[in-house]
């Protein structure tokens, strides 16, 4: 991955997470899968509320949905976290270290 892209793929995640309730679903999700009902009850929001940020945060790669029946329940991408945490740590690292 280039510079450029990395750079570009940090900023999706720092955007995805500029807001509350997507912060708390990934605390939530690193834990276990869930679906977008036990989100919404945990999170005391609607499921269409749900909805609207689970689609930010899987456009920024932060989460995998894993079809189950009727439901999909959704899971912290590992991956992306880690060369998130990479980037902030780079990013936030003083100059010249």
């Amino acid at each position: 991955m280039t510079e450029r892209s990395q750079i570009s793929k940090a900023t999706r995640v720092f955007k995805a997470l500029s807001v509350e309730a997507r912060v708390r679903m990934v605390e939530l999700l690193k834990g276990h899968a869930l679906c977008v009902n036990a989100l919404a009850r945990e999170l005391n929001i609607t499921p269409a509320a749900v909805s609207q940020h689970l689609r930010v945060l899987r456009e920024a790669d932060l989460l995998v949905p894993d079809k189950r029946g009727n439901f999909v329940h959704y899971r912290v991408n590992e991956s992306t976290l880690a060369e998130w945490r990479e980037q902030a740590d780079r990013l936030l690292a003083p100059p010249g270290s």
